[in-house]
């Protein structure tokens, strides 16, 4: 047996390697994915994974490691969408639900009629990045409420000129703005709606949407006169195609890094994402471990420990951290580690 999925190094993989590998996890759990140890503790069974693509690579990084050390469990890791995956997760149908935001007042009704009760912890953050075509010498920062004019619903700019007025006279100005953008079934397109335009779900319905960022990224690579957003990391996979633009909050214009956003300075776009554990399967010895596994101390058991681009000289990072490194995320502040750490183990003394 040999230990080809997700991934079959244990070296630095970055989103799309991650993507591409959890669904040969959906295909292959029923059998023998991963040699790792049989661990300790003897630890079996099978823990379903559902929810957030964005959030995916983040978890099946998780998935990966800690069935290494505990061959003897399974987890399959899937990305139906945040939507589709809580539709899921409320009916009893899951047992980790991934997040790229809170869970909505319908879902959390929906889990009550099914008696799923859950814990919601902070997983990880992300950073929305607003790009262009890299021959758009032009935009290279946008207000926030330029971003709310563009993207609202009922929107009325439809050109360049329209947008910014010092841009109306120059040759691009009557140039139509394409715009491409997720679509409402992704925890990212709620979150960019809430954050720009001020509530889930609006959106001017003339822009080009889609479940998969790197379609999004297609479109605008190839038209110099579009604009779009999506995750963050998938800018840092295709800098060379795409211009990153700052957004403006009043703060002059910054744009996404590991810096901006793990400090907070990168607003509104970034976010935290999500796990939601059900309480109901903490009773069994294999998912309470994987949950705890989240926020425990990485070990020295992984080729990155000491790469500079996941883990800081001297930084101790919690896995779910770590993870969000590794595939292109960022990590959540120590203190919101530690403080889901609590919250698990409350969670653990009442119900397992």
């Amino acid at each position: 047996m040999e230990r080809d999925a997700p991934g079959e190094s244990r070296s630095g993989l970055g989103r799309r390697a991650y993507l591409t590998a959890a669904s040969g996890v959906v295909a292959g759990l029923s059998g023998c994915l991963v040699r790792g140890e049989e661990g300790e503790r003897g630890l079996e069974g099978r823990i379903v994974i559902d929810g957030s693509n964005t959030l995916l690579p983040h978890s099946a990084a998780i998935a990966e490691e800690f069935q290494w050390r505990n061959n003897r469990v399974r987890i399959p890791v899937r990305g139906s969408g945040t939507g589709a995956g809580f539709q899921r997760f409320c009916s009893g149908n899951t047992d980790v639900q991934n997040a790229s935001r809170e869970i909505l007042d319908d879902e959390v009704i929906l889990c009550g009629e099914n008696d799923v009760d859950f814990v919601e912890l902070a997983a990880a953050l992300d950073g929305l990045a607003i790009w262009v075509h890299p021959e758009n010498h032009w935009c290279d920062t946008l207000t926030v409420d330029e971003l709310n004019r563009l993207w609202r619903s009922g929107s009325d700019v439809e050109t360049w000129g329209d947008l910014r007025e010092e841009w109306a006279d120059e040759s691009w100005g009557d140039e139509e703005i394409d715009l491409y953008g997720r679509d409402s079934a992704s925890g990212t397109f709620d979150y960019f709606t809430a954050a720009i335009n001020g509530e889930y779900g609006n959106i001017r319905s003339d822009y080009s949407a889609s479940s998969d960022t790197n379609v999004i990224v297609r479109g605008v690579r190839g038209n110099r006169h579009a604009i779009g957003f999506g995750g963050a990391g998938y800018y840092y996979e295709n800098e060379d195609d795409l211009k990153l633009v700052a957004v403006d909050d009043g703060n002059g214009g910054v744009i996404p890094t590991r810096e901006t956003i793990e400090s907070g300075e990168y607003t509104p776009l970034s976010r935290p994402m999500f796990v939601y554990f059900d309480l109901s399967q903490l009773h069994r010895p294999e998912f309470r471990a994987f949950a705890e596994f989240y926020f425990e101390p990485v070990d020295e058991d992984v080729d990155e420990f000491s790469d500079e681009s996941v883990i800081d000289p001297g930084e101790e990072l919690a896995w779910t951290q770590w993870a969000a490194r590794k595939v292109g995320y960022y990590a959540i502040p120590d203190a919101t580690v530690e403080e889901s750490r609590e919250r698990l183990a409350e969670a653990v003394e009442e119900h397992a």
